[in-house]
């Protein structure tokens, strides 16, 4: 199934470089659109493969906490993570790496998993009508901030 947002950036920095800053969480909270913290739950300072973490979100006045696992985690190439709210499947985020002349090329995907009954609770929440319009901008600014953090690391 194709992703139902997603966005690609040239990064002048090293694949490895781009994975440390993606699969660390407060790391992709720093260059996140909507994502403002993650912890990690159950402990652990590091996040694989089957990690859980609860994420905190804001856009505007609104506010909502989501818990993600990490369903890939390999460095230089893949993080993804499966996000649930109040239990139920919302989405997938997945950051692809590719080396490319002079860096890497990062692609940025979302998969909207929300089953129709729970749209008026995420509008609720979120306050956002048009969930691909927004995460597809989102994306944007989210890989501008990760090329602009990798390159000047």
């Amino acid at each position: 199934m194709n992703p139902s947002a997603t966005g690609q950036i040239l990064v002048s920095a090293p694949p490895d470089r781009v994975y440390a800053l993606i699969s660390d969480l407060a790391g992709l909270c720093s260059v996140a659109e909507e994502t403002t913290r993650a912890t990690i739950l159950g402990g652990g300072t590091s996040v694989s493969v089957g990690t859980r973490f609860r994420g905190r979100n804001k856009r505007g006045v609104f506010r909502w906490a989501t818990t993600s696992t990490v369903t890939d985690a390999s460095p230089g190439t893949r993080f993804a993570f499966d996000v649930t709210s109040l239990g139920v499947p919302v989405s997938r985020w997945q950051y692809d790496i590719e080396p490319a002349e002079g860096g890497c090329v990062v692609t940025e995907s979302t998969w909207d998993r929300r089953p129709a009954w729970f749209y008026p609770i995420a509008l609720l929440g979120t306050g956002v009508t048009d969930r691909v319009a927004v995460n597809t901008a989102n994306i944007a600014r989210t890989l501008q901030r990760l090329k602009d953090k990798a390159e000047s690391a």
